[in-house]
């Protein structure tokens, strides 16, 4: 077994570990405390095994298998975004651009390491070219809201999306071949830490952020980011960051990772909808469970490659 193997295989146990209590902590509460809140506790741990071991999977298959992993989660959460969108016939060949040339283009300039054109493709090219289509069929009803729609669908969905496998690019001295290891620690820190914010959150909030939007509250937020950085302190091992470094970049992942998973709740509110999709049983659809990760991902790779990429 090679060295990256051992670590995802230690860091697999690592992540049962800790699930293990979670979901003996769930068992224990439902038994003496039924309610909703609790079952939506254990529902999420319960899918959480799932993705652990997906996850893990794509991990052993390395970078084909992460991005492939990643370009259909990205392809499936667009698709949530989409479907909830104002569209019309004219906006057919731009969502047609969208999902079959700009998405697989994305991820493909990572694949072949040209970050360069990763960073601005979407904001850039894809931006000023989706617009120009749709214009060319000559609706003009409501046509900012479609457009403006569509573009902050390839923000999140792809452009946000694509820094995740984006880590395994970064170029740090004495890690590069480890650098698969950075996705875990992302997705590990911001997950954990979001899950221990519902739980802290139900159990000690008394203020919530934002009372109209979503029951979240301060003291969840505080406790589960605090959470998110002991956790990456203690899976520094995954990391070229340090003990304190590591902490504070899972602190920071957590954060930011928190308020996104706002963002996309006021959209979904505004769209009149709980979830983004039902196709995962009592825990929405991609977006619903990627959201956090989502908005961290950029932040963190961006803070990595300045912070230490030579």
């Amino acid at each position: 077994m090679t060295p990256i193997a051992s670590d995802i295989v230690l860091l697999l146990l690592g992540a049962v570990g800790i699930l293990v209590p979670l979901t003996i902590l769930g068992e224990i509460v439902a038994t003496r405390s039924p309610g909703p809140v609790v079952e939506t506790y254990r529902t999420r741990v319960h899918s959480w095994w799932a993705m652990v071991i997906l996850f893990a999977l794509a991990l052993l298959l390395g970078r084909t298998g992460i991005l492939l992993l990643f370009a259909f989660a990205s392809f499936a959460a667009l698709r949530e975004f989409l479907t909830l969108s104002t569209k019309v016939k004219a906006d057919h060949l731009a969502l047609a651009l969208a999902f079959f040339a700009v998405l697989p283009l994305q991820f493909l300039f990572i694949g072949l390491g040209w970050t360069g054109l990763f960073a601005v493709f979407i904001p850039v090219y894809a931006f000023l070219l989706l617009p120009m289509v749709t214009v060319l069929r000559g609706d003009k009803n409501r046509f900012l809201i479609r457009v403006a729609e569509t573009q902050w669908g390839l923000m999140i969905c792809v452009y946000c999306a694509s820094h995740v496998p984006a880590l395994m690019t970064l170029e740090i001295d004495g890690y590069t071949d480890r650098s698969v290891l950075l996705i875990a620690f992302l997705i590990l820190v911001v997950q954990l830490g979001d899950l221990l914010d519902f739980y802290f959150g139900r159990k000690f909030g008394r203020h919530k952020i934002a009372p109209r939007l979503s029951p979240k509250t301060w003291e969840g937020m505080v406790l589960g980011v605090a959470s998110a950085a002991v956790i990456g302190g203690a899976f520094a091992w995954l990391t070229p960051f340090g003990i304190v470094g590591a902490a504070a970049m899972a602190a920071l992942a957590s954060a930011t990772g928190m308020f996104g998973s706002l963002v996309l709740t006021a959209i979904k509110r505004d769209k009149g909808v709980h979830d983004w999709s039902h196709l995962i049983p009592g825990q929405g659809g991609f977006l619903d469970q990627l959201d956090s990760v989502l908005f961290a991902a950029p932040i963190f790779y961006h803070v990595a490659h300045l912070i230490w990429v030579a």
